[in-house]
C-alpha cells in the first residue's frame, strides 16, 4: 500500500489565505448587493510597467522566429537577467554579488519553502512570531516542526521569537542555539524593519553558531528611511551565513507573471559543503527555469524607463499606506508599519480578537483585511491591512472603517 507523508496530516486547518477566501466568498454569496473592498491578501493592483510589457512583447515576437526561439533555458536564469540583478540590486549598493550566486525563480514564496530541501530535518528552526505562514508550514511538511499544539498554536520543535509592540516588532536573539533563522524585513505582516545594528547582531550570532539566516527581502523596494539596509549583504560577514530571497512581485507587479530570485553566496559553506552548489543541484533537478519572455520583462525593470515607472507605482502604494495609517490612527486605533512597507499592522479595539475584528469589518464595513492570529500566537489582537489596493477604493475603505468605529 502506498503510504503518505504523515507530516501533512499534522497541519492545522487550511492555509490562512484560503480560509479568508472561504469566509469572504460565503459572505459575498449571502450578500450579493454588498460592494466588498479587499485589503487583505497582498496582491498588487497596478498594471505592469510599460517598459516591462514592451520588452515582453518583443520577446514574444522573438519566440515566433526560428532564430529568436528559446526552448529550455538555464535553470539558474539567463545571464542577462542575473547580470542586471548583480549590478543594480547589489553593486549599486556597494555589495559584491556575482551573477552565479543569483538563482532566478518563479517566486520568493516557492524559494522560501523549497530552500529546506538542502537542509537536514534535524536542524533547529527559529521563526518570528507573527510569521509569514510559509516558513512554518513548509518546515512542518518536511518534519522539522514536530507536533502541533492547537491550544498554544505552537509546533513542538520550532523556536518562536516573539515580535511584539514591546520590542518594536523585532525579535531578540534566541537564548538557545538554533540552526536555521527565518528573518523578513521589511516584515510581513508587521511592516517593521531591522536596523544595521540589529542585523549585525544576527550575522555575528549566525557565524558564531554555524547557523544560516534565511533572509526574506521581498519588500525592500518600499524602504524609505535612508539608514535602513536593503539587503543583509550590506552587513560584513553576511556572505558566510546568509541566503537572501527577493521578488519582482511587489516591486514590479509580477504577482501574476512570476519572477523572483535567491542569492546563495559561494562563501556559504556548512558541513564542508557549498550551499551554492547544493541549491544549484536542487534547482537543476526540480526546476526548469523561468520563461524567457518573463525574464526579458524582469530585465526591463532595470532600464532607466523601467526604474522610473516602477518607482512611480511603488509611490502609489506608499500613498495608500499613508492614507490607511493616518486614517486609522485618527479613528483611535493603534497602528504601526506602513512607513517602510506596504503593510499596516493594526491593534484591534477593546481587546477584540483578530478573527472577531475581521468579521466585524467584513460585515459592517464590507472591507476585507487579514486577521493577525493567522500569522501566529503573537499576531492575536491585530489585523493586517495592505496598501496594494486601488487608491480610490483604499480611501473609501478607510472612510468605511472610520464610520463603523465612530
Amino acid at each position: 500500500m502506498a503510504t503518505i507523508n504523515q507530516n501533512y496530516l499534522k497541519l492545522p486547518g487550511s492555509y490562512l489565505f484560503s480560509e479568508i477566501a472561504r469566509r469572504v466568498s460565503a459572505y459575498a454569496q449571502a450578500n450579493p448587493d454588498k460592494k466588498l473592498i479587499k485589503l487583505g491578501i497582498g496582491d498588487v493592483t497596478r498594471p505592469l510597467a510599460p517598459a516591462v510589457t514592451q520588452a515582453m512583447h518583443k520577446a514574444v515576437d522573438e519566440m515566433a522566429t526560428g532564430e529568436g526561439f528559446h526552448g529550455y533555458g538555464p535553470e539558474q536564469g539567463y545571464e542577462f537577467l542575473r547580470q542586471a540583478i548583480a549590478q543594480h540590486d547589489y553593486a549599486a549598493r556597494g555589495v559584491d554579488i556575482a551573477p552565479d550566486e543569483i538563482f532566478v525563480s518563479d517566486g520568493a514564496k516557492s524559494d522560501c519553502g523549497n530552500i529546506g530541501d538542502i537542509f537536514g530535518v534535524d536542524n533547529v528552526v527559529a521563526v518570528c512570531d507573527p510569521v509569514y505562514p510559509v516558513y512554518v508550514d513548509t518546515n512542518a511538511m518536511a518534519g522539522r516542526a514536530g507536533d502541533y499544539d492547537g491550544e498554544s498554536q505552537h509546533w513542538s520543535k520550532l523556536v518562536y521569537m516573539p515580535c511584539t509592540a514591546e520590542n518594536g516588532f523585532s525579535p531578540a536573539i534566541p537564548q538557545e542555539k538554533v540552526d536555521l533563522i527565518y528573518l523578513c524585513f521589511p516584515n510581513n505582516p508587521t511592516g517593521a524593519v531591522a536596523s544595521r545594528e540589529q542585523l549585525e547582531r544576527w550575522v555575528a550570532y549566525a557565524n558564531a553558531n554555524d547557523a544560516v539566516i534565511l533572509y526574506d527581502s521581498a519588500y525592500e523596494a518600499f524602504i524609505t528611511q535612508p539608514d535602513i539596509p536593503h539587503t543583509i549583504f550590506e552587513i560584513p560577514g553576511a556572505k558566510t551565513c546568509a541566503i537572501e530571497f527577493r521578488s519582482f512581485s511587489k516591486t514590479a507587479g509580477f504577482t501574476g507573471t512570476r519572477c523572483a530570485y535567491t542569492v546563495v553566496p559561494k562563501e556559504l559553506v556548512r558541513g564542508g559543503a557549498s550551499l551554492n552548489s547544493l541549491w544549484n543541484r536542487r534547482q537543476c533537478t526540480k526546476f526548469n527555469g523561468v520563461p524567457y519572455v518573463v525574464q526579458r520583462g524582469a530585465e526591463a525593470v532595470y532600464s532607466p524607463e523601467g526604474q522610473a515607472q516602477v518607482k512611480e507605482t511603488i509611490a502609489y502604494y506608499q500613498r495608500n499606506a499613508q492614507v490607511i495609517r493616518e486614517g486609522l490612527t485618527r479613528a483611535g486605533l493603534t497602528v504601526s508599519g506602513g512607513v517602510n512597507a506596504a503593510y499596516i499592522w493594526v491593534k484591534t479595539p477593546e481587546g477584540m480578537g483578530s478573527w472577531e475584528f475581521f468579521d466585524l469589518l467584513l460585515e459592517q464595513a464590507n472591507v476585507v483585511t487579514t486577521p493577525g492570529a493567522g500569522f501566529g500566537p503573537s499576531g492575536e489582537g491585530y489585523i493586517r491591512v495592505t496598501a496594494f489596493g486601488d487608491q480610490q477604493a483604499t480611501q473609501e475603505a478607510v472612510a468605511r472603517i472610520v464610520s463603523v468605529l465612530g
